[in-house]
């Protein structure tokens, strides 16, 4: 693996060809970001009660052929999925705990971190809205709206908060390069 160093944290630049992977440190009695509540829960709840309302409230439908909101909603979940999975990969690599409240011993910018500083969450968000889209349910998609502003507020924040006081200039240079979701 090839490190540069950048300020007060470094920039992960991964090679394949390398075989060890590297272990996690962490300081005894180090903290993550201050997240009380796992954000895949804000999700899956919000998908409940999307499928609770189209029974209480009626069906909410998309109004185009069948056949095409499913390949949409497909592809749109099969985006999340490559999100999801690309960023936990990079965490594993590096050792990290992809649990917000676990210590961030070193940020990631490459992969999906590219272009997005949380491509979990915004892959938990397609899945979301992938799914209304196959389900032809338009209430589980329409609350992915409010799923991710949630979950910006319960996690994004105390994480952006957190990695700021950790890592300092070098997080805020980050933060100008990358958007927060797209």
């Amino acid at each position: 693996m090839k490190v540069a160093v950048a300020g007060k944290f470094r920039l992960l630049k991964y090679n394949r060809a390398e075989e060890s992977e590297p272990k996690m440190t962490q300081v005894e009695g180090e903290r993550g970001a201050k997240v009380r509540f796992p954000p895949p829960l804000v999700y899956l709840a919000s998908i409940l009660l999307g499928v609770a309302m189209r029974y209480a409230a009626g069906p909410l439908a998309f109004a185009t052929h069948r056949y095409f909101a499913l390949a949409a909603g497909v592809a749109v979940l099969l985006g999340g999925l490559w999100l999801i999975v690309g960023a936990w990969t990079l965490f594993r690599r590096t050792g990290q705990d992809p649990k917000p409240w676990m210590p961030t011993p070193e940020i990631v910018s490459s992969g999906p971190y590219r272009f997005t500083r949380n491509p979990m969450y915004l892959g938990l968000t397609c899945i979301q809205i992938g799914l209304g889209l196959a389900l032809n349910n338009l209430w589980i998609s329409l609350l992915a709206a409010f799923s991710l502003l949630a979950v910006h507020f319960i996690a994004v924040i105390p994480e952006e908060n957190y990695l700021t006081e950790k890592f300092g200039d070098s997080y805020r240079g980050y933060l100008v390069k990358v958007r927060r979701y797209l």
